[in-house]
C-alpha cells in the first residue's frame, strides 16, 4: 500500500510538471504588435514592425490640444531644439525593439515626451495577455520605472 502511494504521488507530480510546461505561455515576435493604452490612458500608441524590430507611435491623445496656445501639442521638451515642433500625434516613441524568441522585446529605447527623456527599455507581457510591461531605465533595470499598457481594438 505504501509503494503504491508513493507511486502514485511521483506520477502526479511528474504530470504536474509536464502540464506546466506545456501551459506555459511562449510568445511570437508579433503578439505586441496592435494598439495599446498608456497606463493614464491619456493616449494611445500603435506598436508595429519594420523589418525584424518593434516601433511604437502615438495614435491618439485625450487632449492633443495645448491649452496655452490652443494648437497641436508638440514635442516641447525635446533636448534638440530642431525636433521641439515636432506634433506629438504621430511621434514614435518606441524605437528599435528586438524580440528575444522567449517572452521579451528588448535591446530598444524609450522616449518619453512628457520630460524630453530617452531610456533603455525593455517589455515583456503581464500576467495578461492583454497588458505589457514596460521597464524604462537608465544604466541598470533597478534604476528605472515601470509603466502598463493595456491593449485596445478601436481608436476613439
Amino acid at each position: 500500500m505504501r509503494k503504491s502511494g508513493t507511486l502514485t504521488f511521483v506520477l502526479f507530480a511528474l504530470f504536474a510538471l509536464q502540464g506546466s510546461n506545456t501551459f506555459a505561455q511562449k510568445h511570437k515576435a508579433g503578439d505586441i504588435v496592435g494598439i495599446w493604452y498608456n497606463e493614464e490612458r491619456t493616449s494611445k500608441v500603435q506598436i508595429y514592425e519594420e523589418g525584424n524590430k518593434f516601433f511604437a507611435k502615438i495614435v491618439w491623445l485625450k487632449e492633443p490640444i495645448d491649452s496655452a496656445t490652443g494648437k497641436p501639442k508638440t514635442d516641447h521638451l525635446n533636448p534638440d531644439p530642431k525636433l521641439q515642433q515636432t506634433p506629438r500625434l504621430g511621434l514614435v516613441i518606441l524605437k528599435n525593439f528586438i524580440f528575444d524568441g522567449k517572452d521579451e522585446w528588448k535591446d530598444g529605447t524609450i522616449y518619453d515626451p512628457n520630460n524630453g527623456k530617452t531610456y533603455t527599455c525593455h517589455i515583456h507581457f503581464s500576467d495578461s495577455p492583454n497588458v505589457l510591461k514596460i521597464r524604462g531605465y537608465i544604466g541598470i533595470s533597478l534604476l528605472g520605472r515601470t509603466t502598463y499598457w493595456t491593449k485596445t481594438i478601436l481608436l476613439p
